[in-house]
């Protein structure tokens, strides 16, 4: 794992970090750590741009979603 330093915070935001990971039972450092986690699980707005742009280009027929479709009522 890397270790990540973070200079020039605010004393008032180190401070609101700290009572929160008290309030959620964690230590600064677990609660720093799971704040990225689910800010880097998410995609950014020109990720999902990219990621739509590419599935309407899929290469898709009708005929292609009829037969998934038809495959699925099958399944039933």
């Amino acid at each position: 794992m890397t270790v990540l330093t973070i200079r020039d915070v605010p004393d008032e935001e180190v401070q609101t970090l700290k009572v929160r990971a008290a309030q959620a039972g964690q230590s600064l450092q677990a609660y720093v750590r799971d704040l990225l986690a689910r800010e880097t699980a998410k995609p950014t707005l020109a990720e999902m741009m990219e990621r739509l742009d590419r599935e309407a280009n899929a290469d898709v027929s009708a005929g292609d979603v009829l037969g998934v479709i038809d495959e699925m009522r099958a399944g039933r």
